[in-house]
């Protein structure tokens, strides 16, 4: 292919034709036009694995910023959840808390909101359920409604602004922690350049965004400093918690920084005081911090009422709610041909537990010895890495923007198996083509036993990415 462009102008054409599909996803793309939706996604992801594979990293790095630039002004066409998020934005701008009731509470005649309407009701999913949505997303709900409490397009182009400040972020970090790491800094590009992030976070709106951010910068005022000062350690717990109460899914990560602390190297402590903390006494701060930040970024909108919805939201999410699962759907099957219903209720919740005691075993029993603090920090990734594919193997929802956390994980990791899923689960979308809603299962079916089949195969090999296609191996 490079021989029929003049030197230099390849990547040209690479970048304007990503831009161009970038614009028919993130503009002209409605949610029910699968064919277009995959017409555009596959030569979308087609450059973005050729791209991968060329020497130009900080040209594509560049590329993938104007990417995400050029979806902030476009209103989400592909996911309708930016109108429930202006619509608790709404409420606590004018003082209340998203939390107290459901959505149907505020078209009641005694209970009418300025700006909170049926046109509004009728454009989000999920009508019977609380928020669920944590207190990091929704100060950035409630600060773009601030901005443009009547526009809707004006909001969601600030929640676009803060997330693409978000990304931008993150795959600087990801720069930084590459290069510690001592890992190929093309990389960077797994997920920089991964449409699924782009069209999803950036395009669609998802705060899945904020969470690998913060995520991304607690791990990096973790390891930056060795030995781990005090103050690095604060940072690094705020930063995390700010992760969590961007979007929850990052607390399953806590277990493994037990480990971590009893076996990265003495933590300097602060002068006057004993020299170092030894064991798991150097977990003690960093937890705490991070428990004392999750609660005071939740203490503006905790009360009882906060408890037993946004739990019960929770729970429900695991006893009602279903979409793309794995596990979960073969359990079910099995349910119907024993009791002749669904048994979402039992298994949902056996599920989470199953995940639950899987992360817990990976975290205190599956030990990963290490020759240099490096190698052992790479090794507690690729635990995280596992920790978040276990859980979304167990989930009974899985929607595309799931996906970026095993994404960003991969980056420093020999897995690419995600990258595989986030080619594949853009098929899920033929989902929302058919009248009335309904999902194929064929496509579930083909999504999972293909990333199962490219995740034993990476197993097997026992090197990785070193023998994987040429497109996910360069290491230049």
């Amino acid at each position: 292919m490079k021989n029929l462009f003049p030197p230099g102008t390849l990547k040209w054409f690479v970048a304007v034709l990503m831009v161009v599909l970038d614009l028919e996803l993130g503009y002209f793309t409605e949610q029910h036009e699968f064919p277009k939706i995959i017409a555009f996604y596959i030569p979308f992801f087609a450059l973005y694995l050729f791209a991968f594979h060329q020497s130009k990293i900080p040209f594509f790095i560049f590329i993938a910023i104007l990417l995400r630039f050029i979806l902030v002004f476009s209103l989400p066409h592909l996911s309708n959840d930016v109108y429930r998020f202006i619509w608790d934005g709404r409420l606590l701008v004018q003082g209340y808390n998203p939390f107290d009731h459901l959505p149907r509470y505020y078209l009641e005649a005694q209970h009418q909101v300025p700006g909170i309407d049926q046109a509004l009701f009728e454009a989000f999913g999920a009508k019977d359920f609380f928020t669920v949505y944590p207190p990091v997303a929704q100060a950035q709900f409630a600060s773009a409604v601030w901005l443009f409490p009547e526009s809707i397009r004006g909001a969601a182009i600030v929640m676009k602004l803060w997330l693409f400040a978000f990304e931008v972020g993150s795959i600087f970090l990801i720069i930084k922690l590459l290069k510690r790491f001592r890992l190929p800094a093309r990389n960077v590009l797994i997920y920089a350049l991964n449409p699924l992030i782009i069209v999803e976070i950036t395009g669609n709106l998802h705060f899945e965004g904020a969470m690998v951010f913060f995520l991304l910068l607690a791990l990096w005022l973790l390891v930056k400093c060795q030995p781990q000062t005090v103050r690095c350690i604060i940072l690094s717990a705020a930063a995390f918690a700010f992760s969590i109460c961007s979007k929850l899914l990052t607390v399953l990560f806590l277990p493994f920084l037990f480990y971590y602390f009893k076996n990265s190297g003495r933590v300097s402590a602060p002068a006057g005081i004993k020299s170092a903390w030894t064991g798991w006494e150097k977990s003690i701060p960093y937890f705490a911090v991070t428990g004392l930040a999750t609660v005071l970024l939740f203490l503006p909108i905790v009360n009882v009422t906060f408890v037993r919805n946004f739990g019960g939201s929770l729970n429900l999410y695991f006893q009602k709610l279903e979409y793309n699962a794995s596990l979960y759907y073969l359990l079910r099957w099995v349910g119907y041909l024993f009791s002749g219903y669904n048994q979402i209720a039992a298994i949902g919740p056996g599920l989470g537990l199953l995940a639950m005691a899987g992360i817990l075993w990976m975290a205190f029993f599956k030990k990963q010895p290490a020759a240099d603090i490096e190698s052992f920090e790479k090794n507690m990734l690729e635990l995280w890495l596992f920790a978040i594919s276990l859980y979304l193997a167990c989930t009974t929802t899985l929607h595309p923007w799931y996906l970026a956390l095993p994404l960003v994980l991969c980056v420093f990791t020999r897995w690419r198996f995600p990258v595989v899923w986030s080619g594949l689960i853009f098929l899920t979308y033929v989902n929302y083509s058919y009248e009335p809603f309904r999902e194929n299962l064929w496509v579930v079916a083909l999504e999972y036993v293909a990333v199962a089949s490219w995740f034993v195969w990476e197993w097997k090999s026992k090197t990785g990415n070193t023998q994987s296609p040429a497109y996910l191996s360069r290491t230049k």
